[in-house]
């Protein structure tokens, strides 16, 4: 099967009356393993379930709703691969022209809060249907009580919104699939692990979480319930939690377990077709797809846990890699594409260099409470070791036909130089086989206390990070230069400390920086928390928040503006 089917005429040709199960997704229909819809849908097929999908549905009319009928086990709802309010709106509460998961590239299908919308559309036109579960980042981040920036308050879980039966948090592969399994044979699914819902009651050994009346009236407790849902992430130590909404409780079940690296393997080594479906190719090409198309995920989940990012929360905390016979495999099938040019575009994943080892006392007995694993300084039980990425690099880039192979997802510096072994090996390769020009680096800022707060490494890292870079670049045969990305805006950060970034990079770092982008306070992430609260969770003092847009915006372009050219030079350029 090319495609999951989109249309009536596909099912037909399958010779299927009805769907299981149809997904509705924000993105249009990329088959590709970056696409969660994608990957979900093919799954439940490759697990004996029939599936369709329909992306991007009119508001408007039934046209898209219905065309498919109604399923026979349940309605799967995403937002998409970003949350809707932050492909619909940058942040300074602009409306974003463009969408790189949307036909034609115009920002024009994608509704906000899309999970609550397309929930909204199922039930608008078909009456008492079967049940509607959410999955995807929007859903998983907005799964308790959360902070929306866009609205300036705190909501409900998107249960409640949606008016949903059932949310699957996380990378929701096993969860959807336990959960089929448990509607096909007609059992209780409520006990499924990854699953939250909604109940009249709460469970007798859960954990309690102050109620949204309370988070909502009181920034202390919404801190205290943040903390608690924070640490209840890691599937081995993880306890299920609940929490009051009005009259009713918001249940959300322990996490579900990590899928193996068999298991991993096998989602995967599926055969995606790494297109647009012709449906909806028709509307226009997506650009995502010039990123994603030969690209490779070597792995899932990030311990950086840096407070603006919300991968922690949503794809966990524990690093999970794929065998390199498995990457290999699938990078040899870019082989028989059309389109494929010899350039694997990025083989990473959420931290391209933390592929290939973890924490053994971690992977034994789930994340610390109490530490971080790499902040502020590495814990001595995490021992990073490069020499699998190198070797899996290598041997991708022997592939033949594949002419070169590119990192093109970020790094850790931090990791690199605590590598003592492998560490400059690496950033040699990285440097002579596998940077096109430009190798990415995410310093953020350079002030210590605005660096704290965002739970990133210290100024030192990143000056002993340039010097090793210099000195591999010195040593191979072309130019190569780091790229930076930088926050402005951050909790902490006034336009002193910008002006002070700006001195920086000029003097140091000797750029005019063009990668920045200005704070957003992403739903279930610490620094949103402290947005929203204007206190350091972790140490209780207040903290200075910079909410007035316009001031926002003039951060960023302290940072942005290029040098005065004296008159002298303006005078010659002109000549």
């Amino acid at each position: 099967m090319q495609f999951l089917p989109t249309t009536r005429d596909e099912l037909e040709q399958l010779g299927w009356d009805q769907l299981d199960i149809i997904l509705i997704s924000g993105d249009s229909y990329i088959d590709s393993p970056f696409i969660g819809i994608a990957v979900i849908g093919r799954y439940l097929i490759d697990n004996g379930f029939r599936v369709g999908i329909i992306a991007q549905p009119t508001l408007s009319s039934p046209r898209d709703i219905t065309r498919l009928g109604e399923p026979k086990l349940f309605w799967g709802v995403s937002g998409g691969s970003v949350d809707s309010m932050v492909a619909n709106y940058t942040a300074s509460k602009k409306k974003r022209k463009s969408d790189d998961f949307t036909p034609g590239g115009i920002n024009n299908r994608r509704p906000d809060r899309a999970v609550i919308a397309y929930s909204n559309l199922i039930r608008k036109y078909f009456k008492d249907t079967k049940p509607i579960v959410l999955g995807g980042i929007e859903a998983s981040l907005r799964r308790v009580a959360h902070y929306d920036y866009w609205s300036n308050k705190i909501r409900k879980s998107i249960l409640f919104d949606a008016k949903a039966d059932a949310l699957v948090y996380g990378m929701g592969e096993k969860t959807t699939l336990q959960l089929a399994e448990a509607f096909k044979q007609n059992q209780d699914w409520r006990t499924t692990n990854g699953v939250c819902f909604i109940s009249n009651e709460p469970p007798e050994d859960y954990l309690e979480l102050p109620s949204f009346d309370e988070v909502r009236l009181s920034k202390s407790q919404f801190t205290e319930m943040f903390h608690t849902f924070y640490t209840n992430n890691d599937p081995l130590t993880a306890c299920g939690l609940y929490q009051k909404s009005d009259t009713r409780y918001l249940i959300q079940n322990p996490p579900g377990s990590y899928l193996s690296q068999r298991e991993l393997d096998a989602v995967y080594e599926t055969d995606f077709a790494l297109e647009q479906h012709p449906y909806y190719q028709k509307f226009g090409c997506v650009k995502a797809l010039d990123t994603i198309r030969f690209s490779l995920a070597t792995h899932r989940g990030c311990y950086g846990e840096c407070n603006f990012c919300a991968i922690a929360v949503h794809q966990g905390q524990t690093v999970r890699w794929r065998s390199e016979k498995s990457i290999i495999k699938e990078a040899k099938r870019f082989g028989s594409h059309a389109k494929f040019k010899g350039i694997i575009s990025d083989a990473g994943g959420p931290t391209a260099n933390m592929y290939g080892f973890e924490c053994d006392k971690k992977l034994r007995k789930g994340c610390c409470v109490d530490k971080r694993c790499i902040y502020p300084t590495l814990c001595p039980q995490m021992k990073p070791d490069h020499s699998q990425q190198m070797s899996l690099l290598k041997k991708l880039a022997a592939i033949d036909g594949v002419k070169k192979v590119f990192i093109a997802s970020g790094i850790r510096y931090d990791l690199i130089i605590e590598d003592k072994q492998f560490g400059r090996k690496y950033l040699n390769q990285l440097v002579n086989e596998h940077t096109s020009g430009q190798l990415k680096v995410a310093p953020e800022h350079t002030d210590e206390n605005v660096l704290r707060l965002m739970g990133k490494p210290g100024i030192a890292a990143l000056s002993q990070f340039n010097a090793m870079f210099s000195a591999a670049v010195s040593r191979g045969d072309k130019d190569q230069f780091l790229t930076y990305y930088l926050i402005a805006a951050h909790p902490g950060c006034t336009e002193v400390e910008m002006q002070q970034l700006k001195a920086y990079t000029s003097q140091h770092l000797r750029i005019n920086p063009e990668q920045v982008q200005i704070f957003t306070p992403l739903p279930s992430t610490y620094s949103a928390l402290m947005y929203y609260t204007e206190q350091d969770p972790f140490t209780g003092r207040r903290i200075f928040v910079e909410k007035d847009i316009n001031r926002k915006i003039k951060q960023k372009d302290v940072l942005t503006r290029k040098p005065a050219r004296s008159k002298s030079k303006a005078r010659r350029s002109r000549q």
